[in-house]
């Protein structure tokens, strides 16, 4: 089963398997590939339609050698993307090195009976439509892009340091109809590059909550879970083994922004919350949780445990007032240690390090797009 470089890993457990189990008669076992570069919630939304096509979700990871060739650099290493993609709770198993353009050899290996994509265009390094040959076979659906967010958008809030996308009002609470991310960061005209808003409903993220009611013994975590990262979800895997149910309580912007300074965040609150919904260790997330554990919170959650990372926020000043007070006095609050480096500052030092080839990346993609919809135009006769 494996070969050409390629492992398939049990996105439940993070091992590698030998080979994928047996599938049985009726199941309908659905294919996505991708980059998946900073897996944001827009990535996540579109495995959440893709899982709800079949039974079994597999996902092919491509490589940074073959980024590089077709797109660009990649911010995240490939061993970081294929973390991130096995955390993504829709997901059942991830192929790793999965060729760039999509196959019917690649649909037929992995006994996936068709391949998933969004609404958007995604291209080789010669301008070919890399999910062409399954479309000519029959053998691909397409899913609703989620509009208002992108890698490449991101990047661009982290080059131009812009705020635009926060969300700055007395209260950060999700409108049940309808909040507006404003994120006009981009110049660019692709439609796909070009990301001009993010709309968040409540239904959007009743489609990312478990869904499960409290049990057990409940853990507690807080942040702001920004450019949600392989060292978040670290913490989340040693912080859910404290319990049974984890709650994160996400800061407002405008709490985050007073604490982290310049542009953090750099994801808006409903976008942090998308993010960590979609990780399979989180249970529930408190929207606009407040930066001081208190008493009302704890009693509120019936939280057992509160636990935190070597974070800024544990490092109390002399004279400060310590965030965690009370859960301490109730004995109830650990300290978590994730083992890994990563942090939001390294990955925004990756992209300022790296300015130039990140910017020629972002024009490069948008010029791509928009040849090929010209090119689509012109052959459905529309100029």
């Amino acid at each position: 089963m494996v070969c050409d470089g390629e492992q398939i890993l049990d996105a439940s457990t993070g091992a590698v398997i030998d080979a994928l189990p047996e599938k049985t008669d009726g199941e309908v076992w659905v294919w996505c590939d991708g980059c998946y570069d900073m897996a944001h919630f827009g990535h996540s939304n579109s495995l959440r339609q893709a899982k709800a096509m079949g039974q079994k979700l597999i996902v092919g990871v491509h490589s940074d050698e073959d980024i590089r060739r077709h797109k660009g650099p990649p911010v995240f290493t490939e061993e970081e993307r294929y973390k991130m993609v096995v955390s993504i709770k829709w997901v059942d198993y991830v192929v790793t090195n999965a060729p760039y353009l999509t196959t019917v050899q690649t649909l037929d290996k992995y006994r996936c009976d068709f391949s998933v994509h969004g609404d958007d265009i995604t291209l080789s390094a010669d301008g070919t439509d890399t999910y062409q040959q399954v479309k000519s076979a029959g053998r691909y659906k397409e899913c609703k892009r989620t509009a208002g967010i992108s890698t490449t958008d991101l990047v661009g809030r982290m080059l131009l340091l812009t705020k635009s996308h926060h969300q700055m009002g007395e209260s950060s609470l999700v409108d049940p109809v309808c909040v507006q991310e404003g994120s006009k960061d981009s110049t660019t005209k692709s439609p796909f590059t070009g990301v001009s808003q993010f709309l968040s409903t409540s239904r959007k993220i009743s489609q990312f909550a478990s869904g499960k009611e409290p049990f057990g013994k409940i853990v507690y975590v807080d942040g702001d879970f920004d450019l949600f990262h392989v060292g978040h979800l670290a913490f989340l895997t040693e912080a859910k083994k404290r319990g049974d149910y984890l709650i994160v309580g996400l800061h407002s912007d405008r709490a985050v922004n007073k604490y982290k300074g310049s542009n953090h965040p750099i994801m808006s609150i409903h976008e942090r919350t998308l993010s960590v919904l979609a990780c399979r260790f989180v249970d529930d997330v408190v929207i606009d949780a407040p930066y001081i554990v208190t008493q009302d919170l704890m009693e509120h959650f019936k939280v057992d445990v509160v636990c935190a990372g070597h974070s800024s926020k544990t490092r109390v000043p002399s004279g400060a007032q310590d965030p965690y007070e009370y859960p301490k006095s109730l004995n109830k609050f650990q300290i978590v240690d994730s083992r890994s480096e990563m942090s939001t500052s390294k990955i925004i030092e990756r992209i300022l390090a790296n300015r130039l080839k990140f910017s020629e990346r972002n024009v490069k993609k948008e010029k791509k797009e928009l040849d090929a919809l010209e090119a689509k135009r012109r052959m459905e006769g529309d100029v």
